[in-house]
């Protein structure tokens, strides 16, 4: 998929590029995006024609753009702007109160910083309308391999860098936010859990044991154990 021919990028977008139109197959994470995005899809792919939907914190656009034929589907994003995608703070969206039937924050809360997460989640709750439906995805803190570490060593593993993920938090505080915020949880489905050893050699081997990794989600889809948690939420 090729960007749109007027793009403005900043940040990590104006170091890497459109990074995420075609991930590296050697990227730890490959298996875990992979199976987020097969998710998202199967989700947008279900929504009924013209559904009103915004993708905040979307990069550089990829499911607005591979959507936008079929939904009435925008992006917001601080550091990318397009023909697609809107520049826009998440704790400041440019968009009246219950502006959208949908709204997707896929692996974007993590990003910010402790108080931000709750003004977003605000945010999204005012943009989505009555009766609506918020779908998040975030790395969960105290995932499986993390907690016995904890266990071990006294402490959890972040999921990346503090500089890249100042919000890391366990999936238990999101979804406390998020009720905070007003949202109540429809659905909650984990992704990739931990198990030690095994984790290790699927991010030495993303492409190559990605049938594993397929295959430990299958078998121990328990969202607390898992790297990865999508949570669907209603605007009540």
């Amino acid at each position: 998929m090729s960007p749109p021919s007027s793009v403005s990028r900043t940040g990590e977008y104006a170091e890497r590029g459109d990074y995420h139109r075609n991930p590296s197959t050697d990227w730890e994470f490959y298996p875990t995006y992979i199976a987020k995005l097969t998710a998202v899809r199967k989700y947008l792919s279900a929504l009924p024609k013209d559904t009103r939907v915004l993708d905040a914190g979307c990069g550089e656009g990829v499911l607005v753009e591979e959507f936008r034929s079929r939904l009435a589907i925008v992006g917001a994003d601080p550091n990318y702007s397009s023909e697609f995608v809107t520049t826009a703070s998440l704790m400041k969206l440019p968009y009246p109160d219950g502006a959208f039937d949908r709204a997707l924050c896929l692996d974007v809360l993590e990003h910010l910083t402790f108080p931000d997460q709750a003004l977003a989640l605000a945010e999204l709750y005012r943009v989505v309308r009555p009766g609506g439906e918020l779908l998040i995805s975030v790395p969960n803190l105290a995932h499986l391999q993390s907690r016995i570490h904890f266990l071990l060593a006294g402490r959890l593993i972040h999921t990346a860098s503090l500089a890249k993920h100042p919000g890391d938090r366990p999936i238990g505080e999101f979804l406390e936010l998020a009720a905070h915020a007003g949202f109540t949880v429809i659905d909650r489905r984990g992704i990739f859990p931990t198990v030690p050893v095994l984790t290790r050699w699927i991010r030495k081997s993303p492409a190559r044991l990605a049938w594993l990794h397929r295959l430990l989600t299958r078998v121990l889809p328990i969202p607390g154990w898992c790297f990865l948690n999508i949570v669907r939420f209603e605007r009540p």
